[in-house]
């Protein structure tokens, strides 16, 4: 017999329709591809969408803190929110970011000098957006045949190779990171080298993009290097390490996305998300490995509804027997509404879940967008992880903003309020405040932020549906149990040299004595120290105290050259204490400043 390709199957009994599934091989006579299937009546959708019924669609601007903090500066000096995108989703479209930007010359908040440069970088970053690229890119530029092809490379300043008509739009990129350090904690020299390609377009403005891959090689600071062996390599998926903590790993994204309706945007691939508008969020980060989604963000006038279904690796070191990792699933919504034009509230709900031994497949019941999940949970007697949360925004006057979250992990109110610190009380808490030209100085911008989470917050009694992706946390990288301060200062001192600076100062419960003190999410809360008379730090106190200091100079259009000093004391009861001073010098294009703040 031939070999036939993928066959899958989908149950159904008169009064139920199981969750879709895939034949065990020894139930049918050719090799199976084990698949899980979710969402399948979007991905129909988006293969039968006609180009008259689909409108402009536009790809989004990679989550990088340095560039989002131009945009929200933009905001804070208007002194209100965006009309086109909410702060506290992210990405951004490029084209509402291009939008905004409209919107803020229009309105004209005194911008200097250096304001006016960050407004034309970020023109550059999505020219095929821009009202008028003749004004941007004026001069030696402007070398376009009547088709729209380059009449040679670096047509514009942002690509490498562009292509722009009507029909097809297109922008390639080289992308690369290489940094050299010294680790006083180590012997040799730190080092990453990162280099791969990127490319984003669209095809006949209907159909959205974007994918990159990076292979990467590096030795990280030693308490980098401690992190990824407890949990894994922050912020990636599989990476080799070798018996010198040398690490491999290749990174790559990729979407397509497309708008069925006027005011809906269907985004499908693998990629990072994040809700908030802090340094952290305690609903959804980007700290984590790309996972798989499917996003559904419905915009009418002040409402943003998002729909996030994705399918995420339980564990790294949990596998079938042909070592294919076990899956888990999430299903999140999160409705962002513009009180006014200075306040935004939002409210979140998520469900992380498995379904049997063998990893199960997504639960269709979890696939309708618009039901309350902890209603589906119970409905169908499932011990799913479930979360709730609210976050919000307010721009009291121009130059500030104050902003916050709260996650609940478990709703017992009895509890809650008994006085008796039951472990139940798995909640976390975020408030912060952002000032720009501080003091009146141009261009000094201040943030500062509190995070708590409390013990067991995150965790489940299946260690399966753990507030984890690939082993990392999908909210803070300290996971629980733990309460932290941050101060960020940002000082641009001339069109092209920005000094970053961070102070973290944290307390932290570790698990003593293999005893479960609710900071470690990979373990079940079944295992918790104590029903009662729990309290944050917990355990064994940890304190770190941090500052990293950063310069960076923009040589050309998104290449920069970085140096960076870094101070990292960690003390923890009954160790000597132990203190990281790092140094290093660094060169990216078109790559966001790789962020280990933990």
């Amino acid at each position: 017999m031939e070999e036939a390709s993928t066959v899958v199957y989908f149950f159904v009994r008169p009064s139920k329709i199981d969750t879709f599934a895939t034949l065990p091989e020894n139930h049918c006579p050719v090799s199976l591809l084990k698949m899980r299937i979710y969402g399948l009546a979007f991905v129909i959708l988006l293969l039968v969408c006609q180009a008259q019924v689909c409108v402009s669609q536009s790809t989004f601007l990679p989550v990088n803190d340095d560039v989002y903090h131009l945009i929200e500066r933009y905001e804070l000096k208007m002194g209100k929110m965006s009309s086109t995108f909410h702060g506290g989703v992210k990405p951004f479209e490029r084209k509402a970011v291009m939008e905004f930007l409209d919107e803020v010359e229009t309105d004209d908040p005194n911008l200097n000098d250096r304001d006016e440069a960050n407004f034309q970088q970020l023109r550059r970053d999505s020219w095929e957006w821009t009202r008028d690229t003749s004004n941007v890119f004026a001069g030696r530029f402007q070398r376009l045949n009547r088709n729209g092809w380059p009449k040679s490379w670096w047509a514009h300043p942002n690509d490498l190779f562009s292509h722009h008509t009507d029909e097809f739009n297109i922008h390639v990129n080289f992308i690369t990171n290489n940094f050299l350090a010294r680790d006083n904690t180590l012997d040799d020299m730190v080092y990453f080298s990162g280099r791969g390609a990127e490319l984003r377009g669209t095809i006949n403005k209907k159909l959205g993009f974007y994918t990159m891959i990076t292979d990467n090689q590096g030795y990280f600071p030693g308490y980098v290097q401690e992190y990824a062996q407890r949990l894994n390599f922050p912020g990636e998926g599989l990476t080799k390490i070798s018996a010198k903590n040398h690490a491999d790993f290749f990174s790559a994204r990729g979407y397509i996305s497309f708008n069925p309706l006027k005011n809906i945007n269907v985004q499908f691939g693998h990629d990072k998300n994040f809700i908030g508008n802090g340094f952290r969020s305690l609903l959804l980060s980007d700290f984590s490995a790309p996972y798989m989604f499917l996003k559904l963000n419905t915009r009418i006038g002040r409402f943003h509804y998002t729909n996030l279904w994705s399918s995420m690796i339980n564990n790294q070191d949990s596998t079938y027997g042909d070592l294919l990792r076990k899956k888990k699933y999430s299903a999140m919504h999160h409705l962002s509404v513009n009180i006014t034009d200075r306040l935004n509230i939002g409210i979140f709900e998520a469900e992380v879940f498995t379904r049997d031994s063998t990893g199960g497949g997504f639960d269709i019941n979890y696939l309708n967008p618009v039901i309350f999940y902890r209603f589906v949970e119970s409905y169908l007697g499932s011990s799913d992880n479930a979360l709730l949360g609210l976050d919000f925004r307010w721009i009291p006057a121009r130059s500030t903003s104050i902003y916050g979250q709260f996650m609940i992990d478990e709703l017992r109110t009895k509890e809650l309020f008994d006085g008796k610190n039951s472990w139940t009380r798995k909640f976390a808490f975020q408030l912060g405040a952002k000032r720009v030209d501080v003091l009146n100085i141009p261009n000094l911008d201040l943030q500062v932020e509190y995070n708590i989470v409390l013990p067991y917050t995150y965790s489940h009694r299946d260690g399966g549906r753990n507030y984890m992706h690939y082993k990392q946390p999908l909210a803070h990288p300290l996971e629980a149990n733990f309460y932290e301060i941050l101060g960020i200062l940002r000082y641009q001192l001339s069109r092209k040299l920005t000094l970053y600076g961070v102070t973290m100062f944290s307390r932290k419960g570790l698990d003593l004595e293999e005893r479960n003190y609710g900071g470690d999410l990979t373990r079940d809360y079944e295992t918790r120290y104590s029903d009662t008379g729990n309290v944050v730090t917990q355990g064994l106190l940890q304190k770190i105290n941090l500052f990293d200091l950063r310069l960076s100079y923009m040589l050309a259009q998104n290449l920069y050259i970085d140096y960076r000093m870094m101070n990292r004391r960690v003390a923890v009861q009954r160790q000597d204490d132990r203190q990281t001073n790092l140094f290093s010098f660094g060169i990216r294009y078109h790559l966001p400043y790789r962020q280990q703040i933990f």
